[in-house]
């Protein structure tokens, strides 16, 4: 059963059903949080180890917030061309719609760790591609999920737009829980919001190593 399949009805809707790969033909150079939100997002990447090792960035733009190129090297995965190609750390890019094909065009335990920054809120198949990054992950692998409360509303899920700041923190957590592969997750305030900035939020956690 997906995980579309246990929550309520129309959770995963959206006001634009459109075909995604549509809506972000033409590139957008824009960062979608302040600065303050992505200097959080770059030293929460250093401090869990993500420049270490190999690196997959989902759902990927022009810019990935990181520090400095991975040891592994980076594979941004995205829908625009133009922006992947501007995107100065990356190795390898990927086009590749997500809500289109859950699958990731990876060999498993491919990468160190799997980030996705200021994106999550439009999936409609969570569950599937979680899986998926599950199984890309190396054993003990890291998944790092960023947000904060900006979007493109009418592609965010109905059940984001729903929630509140901590709401989000909980849809996510239950999103790596019910994918199945990882330990318990940890979640973190790492800016605060206000008149003047973003917040950004982080969920993280790594796959469970067997054997």
């Amino acid at each position: 059963m997906d995980l579309g399949d246990e929550w309520p009805r129309g959770f995963f809707d959206r006001a634009d059903p459109g075909g995604d790969a549509d809506f972000y033909a033409f590139p957008r150079f824009v960062t979608h949080i302040d600065d303050r939100a992505i200097h959080a997002v770059r030293e929460l990447y250093d401090e869990l180890g993500v420049p270490e090792g190999r690196v997959l960035d989902l759902m990927a733009s022009w810019v990935s917030h990181l520090s400095r190129r991975p040891d592994g090297g980076l594979v941004v995965l995205g829908l625009n061309q133009a922006e992947l190609a501007a995107n100065a750390l990356a190795e390898r890019r990927v086009l590749h719609d997500l809500n289109d094909d859950a699958r990731l065009p990876f060999q498993a335990a491919a990468f160190d760790t799997v980030t996705c920054c200021v994106s999550v809120d439009y999936l409609v198949r969570p569950g599937a591609v979680f899986r998926e990054v599950a199984r890309v992950l190396r054993p003990g692998g890291l998944v790092v999920v960023t947000f904060s409360n900006r979007c493109f509303p009418t592609k965010a899920i109905r059940g984001w737009l729903e929630s509140d700041d901590e709401g989000h923190v909980e849809i996510v957590r239950q999103y790596l829980e019910d994918a199945g592969g990882f330990g318990a997750a940890s979640a973190q305030l790492r800016t605060e919001g206000g008149a003047f900035g973003d917040p950004l939020y982080a969920v993280w956690a790594r796959t469970v190593r067997t054997g």
